[in-house]
């Protein structure tokens, strides 16, 4: 913990919001220890985080001073050519991307600089807790962009290779699009037992057993769309491996280290790889859904820290202690 001036406007499409609440991403984690080149060194970490509007800038609109927000862990212009195609985190914008906590200071603070705020900032529906709120900007919008770009039917079996906080968001956008069959692929006994006491309609498999269990539950050689969410050391080889041939395979984890793609080992196989990280363009949606009681991710708020004692809670975060699925940081 360290004391930083409070951030002040330096552009006109920029606001300061008051962070009310925040969290710890996987991606925190990633900056620690050394496996996001494009971090800048010294500055305040964190992209999840909800809070209010203190100041605005002057070209900011349909924002007000007071207002409830969510802040998307990406910025963009709205305006290049892979924003108007949805595509935001390819920003051509010199602000654009994964900005905040990463190139610069982040919401694991009592204040937040936003810039591009018009497009990286979404009303908070009144009903709506900042705790039902607090995951919509990354994390869910991460599974929402996966479950979409999937293309999945009602008519499909889906594996879902990870259950932790990524994986379990993915999971809720999954179960919107009632695919016949859900299976989630977990290594840690604890996140398997979560799954199965609040989605007890998904099947559960351990790494070990997953490919024969995805086997026995599918017609057609295995599932039909597979989404990678774990980015562990073999999951990337699982997730292909459990894919019926022509099937779908969908990789949103991020990965320590470069992953083989074996051509001869797939050949034949006619497998579709989509890749990429959050694209956080359906955050206005994703709130709609929730206020309506379609998506509900307050079961994964395991653990509740003040500001003051974030060091603690990256500690029991990191280690994967006392059950802990994401960590809510209070001010």
């Amino acid at each position: 913990m360290t004391d930083k001036p409070k951030p002040t406007l330096q552009e006109e499409t920029d606001t300061i919001v008051r962070v009310t609440l925040g969290s710890i991403c996987t991606s925190d984690l990633h900056i620690k220890h050394g496996s996001v080149p494009r971090a800048v060194p010294g500055i305040t970490v964190g992209h999840e985080m909800v809070g209010v509007i203190e100041e605005l800038g002057s070209k900011v609109r349909g924002f007000n001073k007071g207002d409830r927000v969510t802040v998307n862990v990406e910025t963009f212009c709205g305006e290049c050519y892979f924003c108007k195609h949805g595509f935001v985190n390819n920003c051509i914008s010199p602000h654009g991307g994964w900005a905040l906590g990463c190139r610069i200071d982040g919401g694991q603070a009592e204040y937040v600089r936003v810039p591009l705020a018009n497009q990286g900032l979404n009303h908070i529906p009144d009903g709506v807790s900042d705790e039902q709120a607090l995951f919509v900007g990354d994390i869910l919008a991460t599974g929402f962009w996966a479950a979409r770009i999937s293309e999945i039917s009602e008519d499909d079996t889906v594996l879902l290779v990870g259950a932790g906080p990524t994986g379990i968001c993915t999971l809720l956008c999954v179960m919107l699009r009632r695919p016949r069959r859900i299976i989630v692929c977990e290594q840690s006994e604890e996140r398997r037992a979560f799954v199965r006491e609040h989605y007890p309609d998904v099947l559960v498999a351990t790494p070990e057993e997953c490919q024969n269990y995805v086997m026995q539950q599918s017609d057609r050689g295995g599932a039909d769309r597979v989404i990678e969410v774990a980015g562990g050391k073999e999951t990337f080889q699982l997730a292909w491996q459990c894919a019926r041939p022509n099937a779908i395979v969908t990789i949103v984890a991020l990965y320590d280290e470069p992953q083989v793609l074996p051509l001869p080992l797939m050949y034949g196989k006619n497998l579709t790889f989509k890749t990429g990280g959050v694209d956080g363009c359906d955050c206005e949606e994703i709130l709609r859904l929730i206020k309506e009681g379609k998506i509900d991710t307050t079961p994964l708020i395991t653990h509740r820290f003040p500001l003051s004692q974030i060091e603690e809670a990256y500690r029991i975060f990191e280690n994967k202690e006392d059950g802990v699925i994401k960590i809510a940081i209070t001010q």
